[in-house]
């Protein structure tokens, strides 16, 4: 039986012995105020002793499974060379070989050439080289280590309502820290952390503190939990900003709260917001960077031209009394086409808002900002704009494929086993042929690509409904690499250069213009010692990119 060394065992068990005695004989401190943070009705808070170890917890479990026995023998006198042992069916791998043999070994047999059926049949101990040969099947059993999942907290807030992408007080918060302890028999015995570099300790697995306006845009919150199994939580971390404002209907006093944190448990912020380490502006963002409530506030009815072309030429609606058939010779609507169509434009327009807020729930990327990214690049018609290599709702390119599987891995490794070998995407993006990458890119953006000549309309539209949320994986693509640009270029965390809205602008700069346009203008900026927002950056694009000033400024209309 292959079982896992006794002194690994042992030495585990003492790690749980030692660390649970340890932490069990921590003195209690004196409660004190931790700056604008403490509330002595509320739970005890008391300052903080000692940083947590991290999780340490492994269990050995013990699995069945057939030991194959092989043996390795010289084709000229059958003399075995070495026996391997394997877990697996089939021969045993050259991994297998170098394991229960030797280097050597292994090298010559991965080269060697395998003996032709002809010499085989007629003396076989004329062949080069070696052979293998199953010589036994048994049940066999073993040990191996396992590590058991560790300890959480999770951050809520107490008596405040969600709002647009913000959270709203009616009385001063409270912020709830809760650890969550997975092991039966065991469980949390406190709450440490630090609030603006203040020391707090809650016992048990609750901790509640309440925050007060805080003194600059935002402050930062550690935290973790020590449990009874000896060892503690990994340090968890946040960004806190409270804000104090008379709600001008009222004029009581109301409190805005963000919390970005990956244990934040409430409505979710934008992806981005983590990425840059930037929280929206107090209240709530801008509407075209919010995901209302409710999908009817999606709602337009833009008469937008091309589309209604579309829909034209489709035979959508009845033209037959405008000249031209309603057409103008570039393919858009006339002005008699459009008022024609106008009813179609409006419904099409809006159908699919439904999936966008469903995306928007799923990416956190705001549902109005893809709208808007839908109607400025496509109008909604979602094939081939203009015979160009622009394809779908988003426009996307094969570089734009290659920003988004480079940018956003998470998406790579969902897409890339739809397309090629399961081995071959476990390399990573990065690590694939350029033939393998252009493949990927040209899959990609042909998955967006609704055009379809015997479909009705011409357009497939379960195809158009999946390119939803690619393209929002497309624009988490972007916020990453755009992110990484002013990060490269500040040293600091890019919310601390820009602002939230300002960041997204970038995004949409780096989407539309790619990367060189956004990182000239970018350093730029920086090393004339302006700040980076919108008004400077824009200053410094280079004149083959100044398109992307009308493209982020047609977006961002509120």
């Amino acid at each position: 039986m292959n079982v896992v060394g006794s002194n690994f065992i042992q030495k585990m068990v003492m790690q749980k012995l030692t660390r649970g005695i340890f932490h069990y004989l921590i003195p209690v401190t004196l409660i004190m105020s931790v700056g604008f943070v403490f509330d002595p009705g509320i739970q005890q808070v008391r300052a903080v002793m000692d940083l947590p170890p991290g999780p340490d917890r492994y269990t050995s479990i013990t699995i069945k499974y057939t030991n194959y026995e092989w043996w390795m023998a010289n084709w000229s006198d059958n003399e075995v060379v070495c026996q391997i042992h394997v877990d697996h069916e089939g021969v045993p791998t050259l991994g297998d070989i170098f394991t229960d043999c030797d280097k050597t070994t292994s090298d010559e047999w991965k080269k060697q050439a395998p003996c032709p059926q002809e010499t085989y049949r007629e003396n076989p101990k004329s062949c080069d080289g070696y052979y293998v040969s199953l010589f036994s099947s048994t049940p066999a059993e073993r040990e191996i280590a396992v590590a058991l999942p560790p300890p959480l907290v999770w951050i809520s807030l107490e008596n405040c309502n969600s709002g647009s992408m913000t959270n709203i007080c009616q009385t001063t918060p409270v912020l709830v820290l809760t650890g969550d302890e997975s092991l039966p028999n065991e469980s949390i015995l406190r709450i440490e952390g630090t609030l603006n570099s203040k020391g707090f300790t809650c016992e048990g697995s609750i901790c509640k503190i309440q925050v007060k306006p805080t003194p600059k845009d935002s402050v930062p919150l550690e935290f973790w939990a020590f449990s009874s199994y000896g060892d503690s939580s990994e340090i968890f971390k946040a960004q806190i900003r409270v804000a104090e404002l008379t709600d001008q209907e009222t004029g009581l006093k109301v409190w805005y709260v963000d919390v970005l944190s990956k244990q934040w448990t409430g409505e979710p912020v934008a992806s981005c917001a983590e990425t840059w380490e930037s929280l929206p502006p107090v209240g709530g963002p801008p509407t075209w960077l919010s995901t209302p409530k409710d999908r009817t506030k999606l709602a337009s009815d833009i008469p937008y031209a091309y589309l209604a072309g579309n829909l034209i030429t489709q035979g959508v609606v009845d033209v037959s009394r405008c000249p031209n058939g309603g057409l103008l010779p570039e393919g858009g609507a006339s002005a008699c086409g459009l008022r024609v169509a106008q009813s179609a434009v409006t419904m099409w327009q809006n159908r699919f808002d439904r999936l966008i807020m469903k995306v928007s729930q799923e990416t956190s990327v705001p549902a109005q900002l893809l709208k808007n990214l839908f109607a400025r690049e496509s109008q909604f018609w979602p094939g081939i704009f203009k015979n160009t290599s622009d394809v779908g709702l988003g426009q996307l390119t094969e570089n734009g494929a290659d920003t988004t599987f480079l940018w956003n891995p998470s998406f790579y490794e969902q897409f890339c086993p739809l397309v090629l070998e399961n081995t071959t995407c476990k390399k990573g993006y990065l690590h694939l042929k350029e033939k393998e990458r252009e493949i990927l890119q040209y899959t990609l953006v042909q998955s967006v690509n609704a055009n379809c000549t015997e479909c009705p309309l011409g357009l497939d539209l379960t195809q158009a409904d999946f390119s939803v949320s690619v393209f929002a994986h497309s624009l988490l693509a972007s916020c990453e690499q755009a992110g990484q640009i002013v990060r490269n270029v500040t040293h600091e965390a890019p919310g601390e250069a820009a602002t939230y809205e300002d960041m997204w602008r970038f995004t949409l700069v780096n989407y539309n213009a790619g990367p060189g346009c956004l990182s000239v203008a970018i350093k730029e900026t920086y090393w004339d010692g302006k700040p980076l927002d919108w008004e400077h950056v824009i200053v410094n694009l280079e004149p083959a990119c100044e398109a992307a000033i009308g493209y982020v400024e047609d977006i961002g209309q509120e």
